[in-house]
């Protein structure tokens, strides 16, 4: 049977307790997570209340934003400095003294996709296809549900004739990225060990909402026990590799503030 995870707002105290005294290095989804979800990608602003807590705790602890939004986009849409960001689900990193991206022979690939999949999917009222340095999405959340469908054949039928891409869902879109065995969890991985955060005083944590967070929940898990912790956005009951769940962006925001203060009394 599917459960729940434990709220990590409503057990707080259980929640802090399994960090002991071990700073967090918090790893956080943008779409669904701290913004909510919206009809339209440009549309999904983050709450001011949220992004002050984000740039309280960058004082307090290591914060990174690991996203499937193109670099240059998730730090418009974040707007906190300083931080590290991951976009393109990790496949492009920056942040002070860090840039790393994976993928780069891959872009003529992309191209190519991108523009089959605008001519194939141009007569869809509502499909979205959003294009990024190194993967393509295709929302959608605006397709007539008889239409939805057709975009399923039509990305189909490009990732097929596109042997060096690979297709992956989410909510309400397909996305293509290079096919390579990189997503959020080994950037993750690796961002752990290029800042210096593998050693037994860090713990980090994961929050995300979506299927492709997923792999962070299980990088993290696959450290052994009490090394990670992934904390899932949830509204219900579903699989997932998370142990802590949070039933919102709203409840994810009071959560970090909790956590702010408590890092601030310690």
């Amino acid at each position: 049977m599917t459960l729940l995870p434990p709220s990590a707002f409503a057990e707080f105290d259980a929640f802090t307790a399994s960090l002991g005294s071990r700073t967090p290095a918090l790893f956080l989804d943008y779409d669904g997570t701290l913004a909510a979800i919206a009809p339209r990608p440009e549309l999904a602003a983050m709450p001011d209340e949220a992004r002050a807590v984000v740039l309280r705790l960058s004082a307090l602890c290591p914060v990174a934003f690991v996203s499937g939004r193109d670099l240059d986009d998730l730090t418009a849409m974040v707007a906190v400095d300083g931080l590290v960001y991951a976009g393109s689900h990790g496949f492009d990193l920056r942040g002070p003294d860090l840039r790393r991206q994976v993928g780069v022979e891959y872009v003529p690939d992309l191209d190519i996709a991108d523009g089959s999949l605008r001519d194939r999917l141009g007569g869809i009222a509502g499909a979205l296809v959003e294009r990024k340095r190194f993967a393509i999405a295709i929302h959608t959340r605006q397709v007539a549900p008889p239409e939805k469908p057709r975009v399923a054949d039509a990305v189909r039928a490009v990732v097929e004739a596109q042997p060096r891409l690979r297709m992956t869902g989410g909510k309400e879109l397909f996305e293509l990225r290079p096919n390579l065995p990189w997503d959020k969890g080994r950037a993750v991985l690796a961002l752990l060990e290029a800042l210096g955060l593998e050693g037994d005083g860090i713990m980090p944590i994961y929050l995300g909402d979506d299927e492709t967070d997923e792999d962070a929940f299980r990088a993290l898990a696959g450290r052994g026990d009490g090394n990670g912790i992934g904390i899932r956005v949830m509204d219900g009951p579903a699989e997932t590799a998370a142990t802590w769940s949070l039933h919102d962006p709203a409840e994810a925001a009071a959560f970090l503030g909790r956590l702010a203060d408590w890092l601030a009394q310690r």
